[in-house]
């Protein structure tokens, strides 16, 4: 696919260095020095037009986010929403994300195992054929490299309007036996959940009464240790009191 954008586009990206990384693969297990904190690191792997990562880095300030995509015009506009989600406080540059320019098929050059604490998932290409399952970001493949750059708190937040595409993806994530949670056929039923913020495709399916799929799947052992204290508290037995 050849996304088509305006000229300049990579003398535009070239002189963003303080949101935009054209290197990724320099950066490797040195994005903590990159950001100058301990946050933890969440990646949204596809950012599309970036709204997503945009809003997220605004509104979770203790987070450190990296939006990645492989097209140069895609990173152009993130660039423009994140710097237009923080201009309210009138910040030019978003202290807490960056916009990489990077195939996700070659996420281990750009991540350190263990680098990473929860990565995105939004609307990503269906790749209905079957022939082109493997071109699916949720095929095993992936889930290889996923699980190697998550670190103990390491998660997969999986959101599309695929029906398809949810299916197989609940099948790839049993069949790697990765723990699933939140698990939603229609994340939207009772309106607008405000708790998550859209994406651009989100809101255009929402306008066609579409249902989004949801799916949160924990793999870091820290994680899967908290699922296990929290979520199945509600099915241990209480003694009763006097």
């Amino acid at each position: 696919m050849r996304l088509r954008g305006r000229k300049g586009i990579r003398e535009s990206l070239e002189s963003q260095t303080d949101l935009v990384i054209l290197n990724p693969e320099e950066y490797k297990g040195k994005w903590a020095d990159l950001f100058g904190n301990g946050k933890p690191i969440h990646v949204e792997f596809g950012m599309g037009k970036g709204q997503f990562i945009s809003q997220m880095s605004y509104r979770n300030q203790d987070v450190n986010y990296i939006g990645i995509d492989m097209y140069d015009e895609l990173v152009r506009r993130a660039s423009d929403k994140a710097r237009t989600a923080w201009a309210e406080e009138e910040i030019e540059t978003p202290p807490n994300l960056k916009l990489a320019l990077a195939n996700i098929e070659n996420i281990l050059d750009v991540f350190e195992q263990g680098e990473v604490e929860r990565i995105y998932l939004n609307f990503s290409d269906p790749w209905p054929k079957s022939k082109h399952a493997r071109r699916r970001l949720t095929h095993p493949r992936f889930l290889d490299k996923y699980k190697e750059v998550l670190n103990s708190q390491g998660q997969i937040h999986f959101k599309t309007d695929s029906e398809t595409l949810f299916e197989f993806s609940l099948n790839s994530f049993a069949d790697y036996g990765l723990q699933m949670t939140n698990i939603s056929l229609n994340l939207h039923r009772d309106g607008l959940n405000e708790e998550h913020v859209m994406t651009e495709y989100e809101q255009k399916f929402m306008g066609k009464g579409m249902n989004i799929h949801r799916v949160e799947v924990l793999i870091g052992e820290d994680a899967l240790k908290e699922y296990q204290e929290i979520r199945l508290k509600k099915y241990r037995y209480q003694e009763p009191t006097a």
